[in-house]
């Protein structure tokens, strides 16, 4: 299957990140080099880094990025690693940085993934596939108490309880393999109402077990933080987010690097030194355009905020 994904917001992620000719600059999800073929070509003795943990975005990326030599050096690990990688490889500042949270198409309409509930394969799941956590073992050895809790907490799905319920007392009769299977528990776990209202019933689960099985929020705002201190002044970081979960992580570690004084307001005198390290370039997190969300709906729950050095 050839590795599509169409870059989300990519005029607002160039624009945003500002780019130096001779900047250095970090794509810590490159997935299938979007965002990086526009950032690469635009760099005149700069430098790419670009991480991503699934190999075969790796693979994808050496090929399509292949012409640009040296200004390019990708790496197969897990973004949140990417700090301590990066000053290995002697590179203790940048210029810019993309986080882009989303999980591509390939992943999504390869159904030998098991990311959708659109199309039948194994319970999987992994971006990594080298990691031991699986979708499959999530769903057929998490408690019901697990279950119900990862449903809610990462999916925020109010029937989390009866779905959670319904996955163990299915189980019992034999193991749950396939996404089909596990869609048809999610449906069977709702009104039939909801299941025709929603459009898409069993994405709020699938949503919160891959979230689970890649521990995706795990480390979000130490990372930030790590870039923050790792920008040279006028550097920026573009985050782009796909749920509300993610969204609040970075929005509140950009409010509060952003902030000098962050005492209680009933404090008479600051005691905590703390000052501001960035600037926000927007307020509001940027959305896509009406035009780019028609065109394209995985961009419709897209939110891009950016800050830059001070």
């Amino acid at each position: 299957m050839e590795f599509k994904h169409t870059p989300i917001m990519l005029d607002e992620v160039i624009d945003g990140l500002s780019i130096k000719e001779d900047g250095i600059y970090v794509d810590c999800t490159i997935g299938g080099a979007g965002h990086s073929s526009e950032i690469v070509k635009r760099l005149k003795g700069g430098k790419l880094y670009g991480f991503d943990k699934d190999a075969d975005a790796i693979a994808v990326c050496t090929e399509r990025l292949k012409k640009y030599g040296d200004k390019v050096v990708l790496t197969k690990a897990e973004f949140k690693d990417s700090p301590s990688i990066l000053k290995s490889m002697g590179v203790e500042k940048v210029d810019g940085v993309l986080i882009d949270l989303g999980v591509s198409s390939y992943q999504i309409d390869n159904a030998e993934r098991g990311f959708s509930f659109l199309h039948d394969g194994k319970l999987d799941m992994r971006m990594d596939t080298d990691s031991d956590l699986s979708a499959y073992d999530v769903v057929n050895t998490y408690s019901e108490e697990e279950l119900r809790d990862i449903f809610f907490k990462y999916g925020e799905e109010e029937f989390a309880k009866s779905i959670a319920h319904n996955i163990v007392l299915k189980r019992k009769e034999s193991p749950i393999e396939t996404t089909f299977a596990l869609r048809d528990i999610i449906e069977g776990s709702m009104p039939k109402k909801v299941v025709y209202s929603r459009g898409g019933a069993s994405k709020k689960v699938f949503q919160a077990i891959r979230i689970e099985v890649n521990k995706e929020l795990t480390g979000l705002d130490d990372l930030l933080e790590e870039y923050i201190d790792m920008l040279n002044v006028g550097g920026r970081i573009a985050v782009l987010t796909f749920h509300s979960l993610e969204d609040r992580i970075v929005k509140n570690v950009f409010k509060l690097e952003s902030q000098d004084c962050i005492c209680p307001p009933k404090m008479p005198i600051c005691v905590c030194h703390h000052k501001a390290k960035v600037v926000l370039v927007n307020r509001k997190p940027l959305v896509a355009s009406e035009e780019e969300q028609q065109k394209n709906s995985r961009s419709t729950s897209a939110k891009l905020r950016i800050v830059e050095r001070i």
